[in-house]
């Protein structure tokens, strides 16, 4: 049978959303193609449309010295980087809401982003001094690697903090998040205070959020990150549809419940480090993309796993030409930008008949 028989055959079970899902899948792949365009040209500089198909043409050496810098340096880095960042930022958020069965979780609110600014922000003041020889190891990987060892330690202790006789409770993870979430705050205090000129600036880019800095680099230091996400995709989106229904229910259908937590939240850990890392603490898109992909596909993970990498992709794109050219010449933290669209948003899905249903359960 042909695979457009089989999504026509797939139509008739009730209650199916294939079709809907790859189709959204689909659009979002166009969106996200939409958005990147819009990121190479969107600037103060004159690099436009026309230069960018000059230079996809193959004919780059016809474009002004300056603005093939501008294009090679600046903004396919940024552009690639931003794609990155967005697709890791969406697709921890679906895997942290699946996770702990509730559509509100996302690892900003639960404290796993604090840590890994908490640990990024080590490496910045401690880099030169007593982690000089990690620094020198690791290379370009130490942020990153430092990141993502802050986002995993926190991530494992909200667990184990809010898992009790195999059962995580909600409530305790939102309480568990915001205190251990303090806590990285009150650390990283400590930090900028003992901090020099020098990293107390890179230490101000952590805490608005920005693609300004982006250099092939750090796109080299945070794709495979990335990657170790999205290979991990299809091993849980089983597990976690199974996981809905309750651990015993899950384990009882074959899921190896522990192993896919664990998994779930190294991947989680991997993904928001890397970000963090890169671009600094970047708000709602974890919660908000995911949230909206579910009311339109439904809850299977299947579709709502890559469909949310994807619209965290262009959303975290369309934010970020919109931080360049909304006060233009200069440049909009782009963690201001995803707040401003996304707390709106956040708050009608949470004053929304799902939302009270989500908060009544905690």
């Amino acid at each position: 049978m042909s695979l457009v028989a089989t999504m026509i055959a797939r139509r008739s079970v009730p209650g199916d959303r294939s079709v809907l899902g790859l189709t959204v899948i689909v659009l979002l792949l166009a969106l996200l193609a939409g958005a990147a365009l819009l990121s190479l040209v969107s600037g103060p500089t004159g690099v436009g449309l026309s230069d960018l198909v000059t230079y996809a043409s193959g004919n780059g050496e016809n474009l002004a010295a300056q603005d093939r810098i501008i294009l090679e340096a600046v903004r396919l880095p940024r552009t690639a980087l931003g794609l990155l960042v967005g697709a890791g930022l969406g697709v921890s958020g679906a895997m942290m809401q699946g996770l702990f069965r509730n559509p509100l979780a996302d690892p900003g609110i639960v404290g796993v982003t604090s840590g890994a600014a908490f640990a990024a922000v080590c490496a910045i003041v401690l880099g030169g001094t007593a982690l000089a020889p990690l620094q020198a190891l690791l290379g370009n990987q130490f942020l990153p690697l430092m990141a993502f060892s802050g986002g995993l330690i926190n991530t494992f202790l909200l667990y184990a903090i809010a898992t009790r006789n195999g059962q995580t409770s909600t409530t305790a993870l939102i309480l568990s998040g915001i205190a251990i979430g303090a806590m990285s705050a009150a650390a990283t205090g400590l930090l900028i205070f003992i901090a020099d000129d020098r990293a107390l600036r890179d230490i101000t880019f952590w805490s608005l959020g920005s693609l300004g800095g982006a250099s092939y680099a750090k796109v080299m230091a945070t794709l495979p990150f990335i990657l170790l996400v999205m290979l991990v995709l299809p091993f849980v989106a089983r597990g976690l549809d199974a996981l809905v229904l309750g651990d015993a229910a899950a384990f009882h259908m074959g899921v190896p419940v522990q192993r896919l937590k664990r998994l779930t939240i190294i991947a989680v850990a991997a993904a928001c480090g890397a970000t963090v890392a890169v671009a600094g603490s970047i708000s709602f898109v974890g919660i908000v993309v995911p949230h909206l992909l579910r009311l339109a596909i439904g809850p299977s993970h299947r579709f709502l796993l890559p469909a949310s990498a994807i619209g965290g992709a262009a959303l975290l794109l369309l934010a970020d030409s919109i931080a360049r050219t909304i006060a233009a010449p200069a440049e909009l933290p782009i963690g201001i930008i995803t707040a401003i669209l996304g707390a709106p948003v956040f708050l009608m899905l949470l004053l929304g008949r799902n939302g009270r249903a989500n908060l009544e359960g905690l």
